[in-house]
């Protein structure tokens, strides 16, 4: 008797508000565990082509800590499209301009590079302190 595998369908997830702290954490060790609760990896129902990720706020993305040299190494780079307008900028210098985008940056690199990407990445929240306004939201 051949065994079954169940696909599961529907497009109603149940999604939770998760509150995370980042002060103190390595940004790569964090960026993954974001990664994973947006694509919905910490439930039993995860499915590759489905969406049950839930919500994650963010806070103190200032207190976020790499290790190493990354803070003079690690390059961002940007293009304008016109010959000649590559810019760089390290990671010490987007900490101290937007603490945010270095998170997003780094959860953005960890997600499937799929259609799904772009919905995901709106469930992320990140603020720079913890005041936020998404308190009464966490822990439904």
């Amino acid at each position: 008797m051949k065994s079954k595998t169940t696909v599961l369908k529907g497009s109603n997830p149940i999604r939770t508000w998760i509150l995370i702290d980042l002060s103190g954490k390595t940004l790569g060790r964090v960026a993954t565990e974001i990664a994973a609760i947006l694509m919905g990896k910490n439930k039993a129902t995860f499915s590759y082509h489905r969406d049950d990720g839930d919500y994650v706020v963010a806070i103190n993305a200032k207190d976020i800590i790499v290790t190493g040299k990354k803070l003079k190494q690690k390059i961002y780079y940007r293009h304008t499209a016109y010959t000649g307008n590559l810019y760089e900028l390290s990671l010490k210098d987007l900490l101290k301009k937007d603490p945010r985008k270095v998170i997003e940056y780094a959860v953005y690199g960890m997600i499937p590079k799929n259609h799904l990407r772009a919905k995901r990445m709106r469930r992320l929240k990140i603020f720079t302190n913890a005041e936020h306004k998404y308190a009464e939201k966490i822990g439904k």
